[in-house]
């Protein structure tokens, strides 16, 4: 996967898209994986999520108990792939990130436009803090 660039970036800017992008990469993997471990080990401890069917989960406690449910036990006949399509810097720190999400499968593609409301922690690391999962309809 390749981080979306924009004209004019810094090179710290640059490493962060990269690190923004493994975010992504890591949200791909844990979901093809149904680990809900490691996909919980993206989120910041007061992260905000909403669910692509509008749920809202408030702290890391809520995001868990929900994905250790739903993910482990989720079904889907072909595979997902999420890709980076936009990343606006908000601040040093604070990252909007526009996700193309899409499952695969023999009936036809099904696609999503997550947002995620990414922040660097004082480690370097990049997280997710406030997320929200939409179904692209095809009408």
């Amino acid at each position: 996967m390749t981080p979306a660039k924009t004209a004019g970036t810094t090179p710290t800017e640059e490493a962060d898209l990269k690190a923004i992008a493994q975010v992504v990469a890591t949200v791909e993997r844990t979901q093809r994986a149904k680990d809900p471990d490691g996909f919980l080990a993206l989120f910041h401890p007061d992260a905000l999520w909403t669910t692509g069917h509008g749920k809202v989960l408030i702290g890391l406690d809520a995001i868990g108990e929900f994905t250790r449910a739903v993910l482990p036990a989720a079904t889907w006949d072909g595979e997902v792939t999420y890709e980076v399509a936009h990343t606006q810097f908000l601040g040093p720190d604070v990252a909007a990130v526009k996700v193309r999400q899409v499952y695969h499968s023999p009936k036809g593609d099904l696609e999503g436009a997550p947002l995620y409301v990414m922040t660097r922690q004082d480690d370097g690391r990049w997280l997710l803090h406030a997320c929200q999962n939409t179904e692209v309809r095809v009408d």
